[in-house]
């Protein structure tokens, strides 16, 4: 598993979303999201962006550049 694949997935469960929830608010198929979280498929950057935003998060972190993950919950 990549570090994209497991921070993905963290971040997903985090955020409280099933696979189908994350696919729905990404416009992708749920077997999509599957896919990224095995490591058998990597986003475009366009994806990787909607990612970041949905999940509240930094392209730097799900890639593995960053290594502490920071949720700004304070607009929720």
């Amino acid at each position: 598993m990549s570090v994209f694949s497991e921070r993905l997935k963290d971040c997903r469960k985090r955020c409280g979303f099933t696979q189908r929830e994350l696919a729905n608010k990404l416009g992708v198929a749920s077997s999509a999201v599957g896919m990224y979280e095995q490591g058998r498929r990597e986003p475009d950057s366009t994806m990787l962006l909607k990612i970041c935003a949905v999940l509240n998060t930094t392209t730097d972190y799900l890639l593995g550049l960053e290594p502490i993950h920071t949720l700004d919950v304070s607009g929720l």
